[in-house]
């Protein structure tokens, strides 16, 4: 007498659970950007996005109608203070407070374990708490950047209103949203997945920073892998290297745009997934915190 083996039919991927994940992902953004944006622990991050609005406010107020400034000078300044500032210091370092503690916080709270008991797969845990800190930086930081390019172009009057909307003005606002929003992308993910192996990510991101910072004296495939080298790519003014950095610096050759995006959704893309199979491992100790 032969047993016969009963095959189960393979889900298809029009059989998923699409509604429920979709109701559940939608859930959890409600309630993890309402807690991002209005946590005590943010308000060093809007110091820290709207640090160079003040600045700009300043200088717009000092000097109206474009006395003692021109707009070129103007354009040449916003472009440094984005790439020095914003890319190298608050994206970055409000992204290391935000995304960092999205899980860690979770577990210094001791509140992790209702979402690892809640019938969710984690894996949409992480993207609905990538999602909910991307969307939180992204509005933080880029209504800094759209206060910034107001300032400047706006004490100018009638000749910074021609340059915005008769010039190149209004794209190059929109290229410094995007590559706001691809900053906060890029830096969210990898601190996100460093929150899920160290518990304290402190040091982990000074290398990030260090790498960050100094990536242009690695050879240009290595450059790659860096985020703001896709950045740097994507601004629409260019800044050439000065003082010692000029010395060391490999011109890697030029990414378009339409390489430059992928890549960097690509790599961040990567990082997320390593986050997804990373959080299946882990397992909640809170005596070690």
């Amino acid at each position: 007498m032969s047993t016969a083996t009963i095959a189960r039919p393979r889900k298809s991927f029009s059989d998923l659970p699409w509604q429920l994940w979709t109701s559940q992902l939608a859930a959890l953004l409600r309630m993890e950007i309402k807690k991002t944006l209005w946590m005590r622990r943010s308000i060093w991050i809007y110091l820290l996005a709207f640090a160079p609005t003040v600045m700009f406010g300043i200088h717009a107020l000092t000097s109206p109608m474009g006395r003692n400034c021109s707009i070129e000078e103007d354009t040449r300044v916003l472009a440094y203070t984005f790439q020095i500032f914003y890319l190298r210091v608050g994206i970055f370092f409000g992204c290391m407070g935000l995304f960092t503690w999205l899980f860690r916080g979770e577990i210094v709270e001791k509140s992790l374990h209702y979402y690892f008991l809640s019938p969710m797969r984690r894996e949409l845990l992480v993207a609905g708490k990538f999602l909910a800190g991307l969307i939180t930086t992204s509005l933080i930081f880029s209504a800094s950047v759209l206060l910034c390019f107001t300032f400047v172009y706006g004490h100018f009057g009638a000749p910074g209103r021609a340059f915005v909307f008769n010039g190149p003005g209004l794209g190059q606002l929109g290229s410094y949203l995007l590559v706001t929003v691809l900053a906060c992308l890029g830096f969210g993910s990898i601190f996100l997945a460093l929150s899920l192996i160290f518990k304290n990510p402190i040091i982990p991101g000074i290398v990030v920073l260090l790498w960050e910072s100094f990536h242009a004296v690695a050879p240009s495939l290595l450059q790659k892998f860096s985020v703001t080298f896709y950045l740097t790519q994507l601004s629409p003014v260019t800044i050439p290297p000065d003082g010692l950095m000029a010395l060391f610096t490999v011109i890697a050759e030029p990414v378009s745009p339409w390489l430059a995006i992928p890549g960097l959704l690509f790599l961040s893309a990567a990082i997320l997934v390593f986050a997804a199979f990373r959080i299946r491992k882990t397992e909640i100790s809170y005596l070690a915190d």
